[in-house]
């Protein structure tokens, strides 16, 4: 859908907001980010390749998990090198079609971490409380819907919230974000009613920590109580070691998220250390996520030194 503009003097060409960097630390935060974003996309990549590729890792737990890898780079290619060269060259100007583009794609990011945990919980749920039962319930028919439904669902849910928000007339140039989100980009409308923007932002939120959480909280308590139930220490050692991942991935997500709310709550934070707060949602699990699964998941952490043993194999 087109965005409309109230007026012909509307122009495509947006101000976004800076973040406040010294001049003598411009290129050190410029190199600085471009390692980060390269060790993130470095082992992100790493993980999706070893899942494609290691036989060992052809499981349904293991193609449900390839999209949070895949979310990951997303997520931090839409932010992160684009504020970086905003910070070199101080142009900090985004065209209207590209600052929708990168809103769309940091929600999807956003809400696909969220379905996907859920779908992990859910596969962990049914190998763990139902393991006799396990591949006749996880058959690839099952394991394609679920990724569908967790990727399908979140993509419908962003295409009606940015449906909504250009629908709205615009006439204002400036977002007053360091990236493009929904909000930024609603807020460019005037006099427009951005009542149901706003509800709806709301109520869409909720439903993804709702639908996420809730299958989550269900998931493993369902586990614990199945792991408290076996006397075999090996069987609860399994379990926990086989959840941690995706508990850790979540418990940062919303730890991140959080702090990045409450930072807008309260007016004694200063408007450069809210923008940072946003630029970590993007960031830091991107970043840290791959560590986890290679620490807390046996088989990607097998696969790997695998791989590394077949190379110097072949090396030497």
């Amino acid at each position: 859908m087109e965005a409309q503009f109230s007026n012909d003097t509307f122009s495509w060409s947006l101000q976004i907001a800076k973040i406040d960097v010294p001049p003598e630390a411009v290129y050190p935060v410029f190199f600085t980010g471009t390692l980060i974003y390269l060790f993130s996309v470095l082992c992100n990549g790493i993980i999706l390749a070893l899942i494609l590729t290691q036989r060992s890792l052809h499981k349904p737990m293991f193609y449900i998990m390839f999209s949070l890898p895949l979310a990951d780079v997303v997520g931090i290619t839409t932010l992160l090198p684009r504020l970086l060269i905003d910070i070199v060259t101080q142009s900090n100007v985004v065209y209207y079609p590209t600052c929708v583009l990168q809103g769309f794609l940091l929600h999807l990011y956003a809400g696909s971490v969220l379905f996907v945990l859920a779908a992990i919980a859910f596969d962990r749920y049914i190998a763990i409380c139902k393991p006799l039962r396990y591949h006749s319930i996880m058959t690839p028919f099952t394991v394609g819907g679920v990724i569908a439904l967790a990727w399908g669902t979140d993509i419908a849910l962003e295409v009606v919230l940015f449906a909504l928000q250009a629908s709205l007339p615009k006439c204002k140039t400036y977002i007053v974000n360091v990236f493009c989100d929904n909000m930024s980009l609603v807020r460019l409308s005037c006099g427009g009613d951005i009542t149901v923007n706003n509800i709806y932002g709301l109520v869409l939120t909720g439903f993804m920590q709702v639908v996420s959480v809730g299958v989550q909280l269900l998931s493993y308590v369902q586990i614990l109580k199945t792991c408290l139930s076996h006397t075999q220490s090996d069987s609860k050692i399994k379990a926990i070691n086989t959840c941690s991942a995706q508990l850790i991935t979540f418990g940062l997500f919303e730890i991140v998220s959080t702090s990045t709310i409450l930072s807008y709550r309260f007016q004694n934070i200063s408007p450069n250390a809210q923008k940072l707060c946003g630029i970590m949602i993007f960031t830091i699990p991107p970043v840290v996520n791959p560590i986890i699964y290679g620490m807390n998941t046996k088989d990607i952490r097998n696969a790997f030194f695998l791989v590394l043993k077949k190379i110097k194999v072949t090396v030497t």
